[in-house]
């Protein structure tokens, strides 16, 4: 085991939902609502690490697959982000110590996002959190590599060629399972934030360490403690 400070990191890259902003209970809200709709019961525990890090059409993919039903993606995808819109725009709030720990590593690492959350919601995050005035713009979406989700490492690696830094260097900081392995297979280290799947997942999906918070994260970087898989 290894701390994460004994090895070269020059950059952080941020996953935003579950990770900066807590919007993964408004994503289950407008799962339950979406598949209500159609007389299906939301399993959260079968089909939310899935659904995690996916496009929104993906999403919708993975749904028809796994509850059997049809229609068109596109207007499914449509009705997923009618639902969830109101959300996103009056209860999104940052995951707690987020804020505190951004002041503290943005002078040291040069930091980034990485989503795979739709523009529009992003908009409206960003209009009521200010995420492009923290990150100087430097957000990157799906939208920027042809909408290649995670776990496909395409994001990862256009925002470290973005940001000017080698992806051996950039340390990712992540909540769900295809994220981490989108990190893995972009070379890069990661961390699995515990706000969305308990540790185990995210561990057996290649984490480098796992943290239960954002002052776990700044002991890994700071201090002496270690979090290890």
């Amino acid at each position: 085991m290894s701390a994460v400070n004994n090895i070269s990191i020059e950059a952080i890259i941020f996953d935003c939902e579950g990770v900066i902003v807590d919007t993964e209970t408004l994503w289950d809200k407008g799962q339950e609502e979406f598949l209500r709709r159609r007389g299906f019961v939301y399993d959260r525990s079968r089909i939310k690490h899935l659904l995690t890090g996916t496009s929104i059409y993906d999403g919708v993919r993975v749904m028809q697959r796994e509850y059997g039903f049809s229609g068109d993606v596109e207007t499914q995808a449509e009705e997923r982000i009618e639902i969830v819109r109101e959300l996103f725009a009056t209860e999104v709030e940052f995951i707690p110590g987020f804020k505190e720990f951004f002041l503290r590593a943005n002078p040291v690492y040069k930091t980034s996002i990485a989503t795979a959350m739709p523009s529009e919601l992003l908009h409206l995050v960003d209009g009521r959190l200010h995420l492009s005035e923290l990150f100087l713009g430097q957000i990157f979406t799906l939208e920027d590599v042809n909408f290649r989700a995670k776990p496909e490492p395409d994001l990862f690696l256009y925002a470290a060629k973005a940001i000017g830094i080698f992806p051996d260097r950039c340390l990712v900081i992540e909540d769900a399972p295809h994220g981490i392995e989108a990190a893995k297979r972009a070379g890069m280290k990661s961390i699995g934030l515990v706000t969305t799947y308990d540790r185990t997942l995210l561990a057996s999906s290649g984490a480098d360490w796992i943290a239960d918070s954002f002052p776990s994260i700044a002991a890994l970087l700071w201090g002496n403690t270690v979090y290890s898989p």
